[in-house]
C-alpha cells in the first residue's frame, strides 16, 4: 500500500467491496448562513477573528451570542463542528473588553476541552490572562490565577471541591462574574447532572453573595430578543471501569417525623458507586460517559462523616418532589415560569450543548434560571458518509483471539465466531493512514484503545517502515504534559491517526480530520454522532465507520439502520429534587454560609425546605436566627461523580517514574498484581499494588502473553421495607448489597488466545450498598403462562432491560444511574427474580418511585416490547447498551408471557 491521500468518500468506495458493510448512509452536506458582525463587537475583536480565519459569524453564532450581551440566559444546540464557542466568547470577551474588572469563568466536562479553550482565548484575548484551574494546576501557580485572570477555566468538580468552599479567596472574582459559560452542558445528566445543577445553584449563591441582586422579573423574562434583527426561536450489564472502594460504616439516623418506621437516607458522607456486574449495570457515576481525572481539592479536609437524614420513602405528599413526576418532569428545584419572580442572576449563564431534545428545558432544569434556545444550525457541514461495518465471520473451526477482545464487552467466556472489533477498527485504521486520511478511531475502554494503536503501529511499520511512529492512543489517566503533547501532535498533523477512549468526544477543535472509525456502539445516539462529528471539522467530506461488536445490540443496529439514523437523539434527563442530590448539596451550601428562606427557593422551594427540616432532625444542620448551619468542623465530603477514593498511581519500580494513573474503580482491573499495562505501546507487568496508598508498582517488560481479570458478582437482600404478596407473584421494595470481587486472571498466549494458566487474587469485596424494587413469580405461575424452563432466564433477563428502559417514564432518572441482576433462582427469595436497583450508595429514589407505581411501570415495559416490531428483540425493546452479559440470553416474547402473568397477579392499586 501506498502513502498517498485520497478523498474519505473515496476510501470507503475501496472498502465498499467488502461484505462488512452493511449500510452507507449519506448526510448530505449544507451551506452556511452568514451574517454581519453584531454592532457592539469591538473592532480589536473582529480583526483577532479575522486573523484566525473567522470573517464573519453564521447566523446561530451572531444570535446567540446577542441574547447572551442583552443579559438573557441562553443555550446554543446545533451540530457538532458549529462553532459554538463563538456564541459565548464574543459576548464574554466583549464584556471584558468593556470592563476591565469584569470576570468569566467557564465550565468543561473534560480536560482536554478546557485547555482546547484555552489556546482559543489566548490566541483572541491574552490581555485577560485567560487560565486553567483544575486538578493539574501547580498550587504555587493557584493564588496567581485567582489574583490576575479574569477568564477562568475549570470543571465542576474544582468548583465543587476548591473554589466554593475557599469562596472568601475568591470573593473578587465573584463580585465581578459577569458570564457563566457552561459548556458541553448534555454531558450533565443522571445523578451527575443532578449533583451540577446544585453546583451551579451554590456558585449563583457566593456570586450573589458578593454583589447582591434582588429579587424580581429576571432579565431573561423581559429583555428584547434583538438578535441580528430577527425574533429568536424558542424551540425550547456493559461493564463499568468495576467497582467503588468497600463500604463506608452507616451514619447517624434520624427519622421522617410523618412515619418513623421508614426513612431514606440522604447520604453526606463519602459517595461511592461500586460496579455490578450481572445484568444491566449502570455506569460509572459521573462520566456519564466520558473520562475526566479526579480535581483535587484546593485544601485537603478530612472526610465528616455526617448524620444520614431520612425520609419517609412512601409519604404520598412527597412523592412527586421525590423523583418527578416522569420523564418530562421539570421538577420543583427548576425555574419559575416566566413572568413570575425568581431567584435572579448578575451573572449571564451560557450553555453549548449537542443537538438533542429540548434543550432548553434540559438547560433551565440545570441552572434554575429561564433559558432561551437557539437550535437553528447556520454554519456550513461537509457531506458525511457513515457507513456500517459487521467483522467477517471467521473461517470454520477458528475463532477469534481472546488477546484482542475489548475486556469491557464481558465476553471472554466464549469464542467469537467473527473477528474482534478491536483488530477490524485496527485494520480500519492502519487502512486510512496508508492512504493518507487522518483518523480517529474511538474505543470504549482504555485497554482497547491501547490495543487499536499498538496493532495499528505494526501494521504500518510492515506496510511503511517508520509511519506507525505516526499514530498513538490517548486516554484518562496519562500525565497531562503527555495529554497536552498528544493533541498539538493530532493538531499538527505530526499524528496522522489515534484510537482515544470518548476523552476526545467532547468539543475539542480537531481540525484536519477525515474520518472517525466507532468501536462498538457507545450507548446513545447523542455520543454517535458526537464521536462521527470529530470528522471534517475544516468543512470538507468526512467518513465515519461503525464497527459492530460481537454482541446482539451492535448486531442488530448494523442491520436495522434506521434505530441509528431514523431517530432524533435522546434528550437529557436530570432531576434537581432528587432528595438523594439534594440533601448533601445543601449541606454543602450550609458549610459555605448559612442558608436562608430565600436561599431555600433557590434550592428548589418546597423540596428544599422538606429536605433541610430532616437534616436538622438528622443533626446535620442546626437553626440559628440568621439560617441553617453545618453543625460540624470538617466540610461535608460529596462526591459529584461516585468515583470513590484517590487515583492509583502507576510507577515504573526499577526508576521510580510515574507513567500515569488509573481510576480507583478500575484498578482491581486494570493493575491488579500480575496485570499486563499497557502505556504507548510499551508493556509493563504490575508487581504489586498498594491500595492503601493508592500506588502500583511495574516492570517493563514484553512478555508473549496478556491478562484478563475474572470477577464474580452477586446481590444480597439485607432488608425488606414493603412486600405485597399477589398469589404467584411478589413485589418488592428494599435495601440490598451488591458485592462485586475480582478473585483471578488468565494468562492468554497472544496470537492464539491460549490460555496458559489461571492465577488466583487476593482483593478486597467491592460493596454497594443501595435500594431496589423486585418482583418474584413461581416457577409454577411461569409453566402456566407458557414460558419454558430453558427460556426462564432470557426471559426474565429480558424483562429487566425492559424495565430498566421505562424506569424514566415514572422516575427522573437516566437508565445510566440504575442497575439490573435477573435470575431464575435467587438465595433470598427461592423463586424467580427480576432485581431494578439504585446505581449510588444508599439509593437515589427511583426503586421507591418504580415501587410505588409498579403497575403502571411494568404495564408501559409489557407493552413496550409487545408492540416492537422486531422479531427476537432489538435495542428499542428488550436489548441494552450497557449489559454486563452481552445481550445473552434474550427471550423477548417469553418476557411478555412473564410481564403478563405478573400484571394479572398484581392489583391496580400496586400502582
Amino acid at each position: 500500500m501506498s502513502h498517498t491521500a485520497v478523498a474519505p468518500a473515496e476510501l470507503l468506495r475501496r472498502l465498499h467491496t467488502s461484505p462488512s458493510v452493511t449500510h452507507v448512509e449519506i448526510v448530505p452536506p449544507a451551506a452556511g448562513d452568514p451574517v454581519e458582525w453584531p454592532s457592539w463587537v469591538p473592532s480589536a475583536l473582529r480583526s483577532a477573528l479575522a486573523a484566525r480565519g473567522v470573517t464573519r459569524p453564521w447566523r446561530h453564532q451572531a444570535e446567540a451570542a446577542t441574547l447572551a450581551r442583552d443579559g438573557r440566559h441562553v443555550v446554543i444546540a446545533t451540530g457538532t463542528a458549529s462553532g459554538k464557542s463563538l456564541a459565548y466568547l464574543l459576548p464574554a470577551l466583549t464584556a471584558l473588553d468593556a470592563d476591565p474588572k469584569a470576570t468569566v469563568l467557564y465550565l468543561a466536562p473534560t480536560k482536554a476541552l478546557a485547555a482546547d479553550q484555552l489556546r482559543a482565548v489566548t490566541a483572541l484575548a491574552p490581555q485577560v490572562r485567560p487560565a486553567c484551574y483544575d486538578g493539574d494546576t501547580p498550587s504555587e501557580e493557584r493564588e496567581w490565577i485567582r489574583a490576575n485572570s479574569r477568564f477562568i477555566l475549570t470543571n465542576p468538580d474544582m468548583l465543587h471541591h476548591s473554589i466554593l468552599p475557599h469562596h472568601h479567596l475568591w470573593s473578587t472574582f465573584l463580585r465581578r462574574l459577569t458570564y457563566v459559560v457552561v459548556d458541553e452542558c448534555h454531558v450533565y445528566r443522571g445523578l451527575f447532572g443532578s449533583h451540577v445543577a446544585h453546583v451551579l445553584r451554590r456558585l449563583r449563591r457566593m456570586a450573589d453573595r458578593y454583589a447582591p441582586v434582588p429579587f424580581g422579573p429576571d432579565p431573561a423574562d423581559t429583555a428584547p430578543p434583538n438578535a441580528v434583527g430577527e425574533e429568536p426561536p424558542n424551540t425550547l450489564g456493559e461493564k463499568p471501569p468495576t467497582a467503588a472502594v468497600p463500604a463506608r460504616r452507616g451514619a447517624d439516623v434520624a427519622r421522617h417525623a410523618g412515619d418513623p418506621a421508614h426513612e431514606v437516607s440522604l447520604s453526606v458522607s463519602e459517595a461511592t458507586v461500586p460496579a455490578q456486574h450481572g445484568g444491566d449495570t449502570p455506569r460509572h457515576a459521573g462520566d456519564p460517559a466520558h473520562e475526566v481525572t479526579r480535581s483535587a481539592p484546593e485544601a485537603a479536609v478530612p472526610a465528616q462523616h455526617a448524620g444520614d437524614a431520612r425520609r419517609h420513602a412512601a409519604d404520598p405528599a412527597r412523592a412527586d418532589t421525590r423523583a418527578g413526576r416522569g420523564a418530562g418532569a421539570r421538577g420543583q428545584a427548576g425555574p419559575r415560569r416566566r413572568g413570575r419572580a425568581v431567584r435572579r442572576s448578575r451573572a449571564v449563564f451560557v450553555l453549548a450543548s449537542a443537538t438533542s431534545g429540548d434543550p432548553a428545558a434540559a438547560a433551565e432544569r440545570l441552572t434554575g434560571l429561564p433559558v432561551t434556545a437557539v437550535t437553528a444550525d447556520g454554519s456550513p457541514r461537509g457531506g458525511v458518509t457513515f457507513a456500517l461495518w459487521e467483522p467477517p465471520l471467521l473461517p470454520p473451526g477458528l475463532s477469534g483471539d481472546p488477546t484482542e477482545l475489548d475486556p469491557d464487552d464481558d465476553s471472554l467466556a466464549a469464542p467469537s465466531v467473527r473477528r474482534s472489533a478491536l483488530r477490524e477498527t485496527a485494520d480500519l485504521l492502519t487502512d486510512a493512514i496508508t492512504h493518507g486520511v487522518r483518523t480517529l478511531a474511538f474505543v470504549r475502554s482504555r485497554r482497547g484503545a491501547e490495543v487499536v494503536a499498538s496493532i495499528a503501529r505494526r501494521s504500518l511499520d510492515e506496510a511503511v517502515p517508520g509511519l506507525g511512529r505516526r499514530v498513538a492512543a490517548y486516554r484518562a489517566g496519562y500525565l497531562r504534559e503527555e495529554r497536552r503533547t498528544l493533541e498539538r501532535a493530532l493538531l499538527t498533523g505530526e499524528l496522522l491517526g489515534m484510537a482515544s477512549t470518548n476523552a476526545l468526544e467532547l468539543g475539542v477543535d480537531l481540525v484536519g480530520l477525515d474520518a472517525v472509525i466507532i468501536c462498538g456502539y457507545p450507548g446513545t445516539r447523542a455520543s454517535l454522532w458526537q464521536q462521527a462529528g470529530r470528522a471534517g471539522r475544516s468543512g470538507g467530506e468526512a467518513l465515519a465507520v461503525l464497527v459492530a461488536r460481537d454482541d446482539p445490540l451492535d448486531t442488530y443496529l448494523v442491520h436495522h439502520p434506521d434505530a441509528l439514523f431514523g431517530r432524533p437523539v435522546e434528550a437529557t434527563v436530570l432531576d434537581p429534587a432528587n432528595p438523594y442530590v439534594l440533601g448533601p448539596q445543601l449541606c454543602c451550601a450550609a458549610n459555605e454560609a448559612p442558608l436562608t428562606a430565600d436561599d431555600l427557593e433557590l434550592f428548589g422551594g418546597a423540596p428544599a425546605e422538606a429536605t433541610v427540616a430532616a437534616l436538622v432532625r438528622s443533626g446535620s444542620l442546626r437553626r440559628r436566627p440568621t439560617g441553617f448551619f453545618w453543625t460540624h468542623r470538617t466540610r461535608p465530603d460529596v462526591d459529584l461523580r461516585g468515583e470513590g477514593g484517590s487515583p492509583v498511581n502507576v510507577v515504573e519500580s526499577a526508576t521510580g517514574r510515574l507513567l500515569g494513573t488509573v481510576d480507583p474503580a478500575s484498578s482491581h482491573f486494570i493493575v491488579h498484581p500480575g496485570a499486563v499495562y499497557l502505556h504507548q505501546g510499551s508493556s509493563f507487568v504490575v508487581e504489586e499494588l498498594h491500595l492503601d496508598d493508592a500506588v502500583a508498582l511495574v516492570r517493563a517488560e514484553e512478555p508473549d502473553w496478556t491478562t484478563h481479570a475474572r470477577d464474580v458478582t452477586s446481590l444480597a437482600v439485607t432488608s425488606v421495607r414493603e412486600r405485597f404478596d399477589a398469589g404467584p407473584v411478589g413485589l418488592f421494595l428494599g435495601e440490598v448489597d451488591v458485592h462485586g470481587q475480582v478473585v483471578s486472571y488468565q494468562r492468554r498466549r497472544i496470537g492464539s488466545g491460549e490460555v496458559i494458566d489461571t492465577r488466583p487474587l487476593d482483593l478486597p469485596v467491592r460493596e454497594l450498598h443501595t435500594v431496589a424494587v423486585w418482583f418474584t413469580i413461581t416457577p409454577e405461575a411461569l409453566e402456566a403462562a407458557g414460558v419454558e424452563p430453558a427460556d426462564v432466564p432470557g426471559a426474565l433477563h429480558a424483562a429487566e432491560h425492559a424495565a430498566i428502559g421505562l424506569l424514566p417514564l415514572v422516575a427522573t432518572c437516566d437508565r445510566w444511574d440504575i442497575g439490573g441482576i435477573s435470575t431464575a433462582a435467587h438465595p433470598d427469595t427461592g423463586l424467580p427474580t427480576v432485581f431494578v436497583y439504585d446505581g449510588h450508595p444508599g439509593g437515589a429514589g427511583f426503586a421507591e418511585r418504580a415501587h410505588a407505581v409498579a403497575a403502571d411501570w411494568l404495564r408501559a415495559t409489557r407493552e413496550a416490547i409487545h408492540s416492537c416490531a422486531c422479531e427476537t428483540g432489538c435495542p428499542a425493546c428488550v436489548q441494552s447498551p450497557k449489559c454486563g452479559n452481552g445481550n445473552n440470553p434474550l427471550a423477548k416474547d417469553a418476557a411478555v408471557r412473564v410481564l403478563d402473568a405478573v400484571l394479572a397477579a398484581l392489583p391496580t392499586a400496586a400502582g
